[in-house]
């Protein structure tokens, strides 16, 4: 009964806030950033996504079948109205669907030929790439094989052969002997 009787206690009062009244969309966004950021751990509700509207189907059985004759009521009118019009938006919502799904598609094969090209450059970019790296490659070996063959003949030059044993003359003179003619005075 003393419960009844004794005033409730007072609510604790916030604060008061300044009024701010945005000027421009940043403003907005800021100020509502700064209102969610005053208490982090609130969770957020995020609105689901809207269902797409459909038409309601179309009745198996219609029971009010109005014919063209005479004697129908005032109300009968309105009835086959809306029922035309329910018809009419089932008739355009099944179109839209359609031309979407048209569109869809082409959007589909647009990107799956877009695909197709990239993947034919890059193919052609990567054979050509390869054919780059194969001809260096057979550079490379081709050059260890040379040096391996100059090594090779310096060696044999330490080492005179036969003929050279016996005539050392010619061997100087094959020396000294240019093997092309550079440019001058003839």
């Amino acid at each position: 009964a003393t419960q009844a009787t004794d005033p409730k206690p007072p609510r604790p009062k916030k604060p008061p806030q300044p009024l701010v009244i945005p000027k421009n969309a940043i403003e907005e966004q800021r100020l509502k950033l700064e209102r969610l950021m005053k208490n982090p751990d609130k969770t957020v509700q995020i609105a689901d996504r809207l269902k797409e509207w459909a038409p309601r189907a179309p009745p198996e059985f219609v029971r009010d079948v109005m014919g063209s004759s005479a004697g129908a009521g005032s109300g009968e009118f309105h009835v086959y109205r809306h029922l035309r019009r329910r018809e009419y938006q089932r008739q355009e919502f099944m179109d839209n669907m359609t031309e979407q799904q048209k569109l869809n598609e082409e959007f589909e094969r647009k990107l799956e030929q877009n695909r197709m090209v990239a993947e034919e450059r890059t193919a052609k970019r990567r054979q050509k790439r390869q054919k780059l790296k194969q001809k260096i490659k057979m550079m490379k070996t081709m050059n260890s094989e040379k040096e391996k063959q100059d090594a090779d003949s310096a060696n044999s030059d330490e080492q005179p052969s036969e003929e050279e044993k016996s005539d050392p003359e010619t061997a100087e003179e094959k020396a000294e002997k240019p093997s092309f003619i550079t440019g001058g005075g003839l």
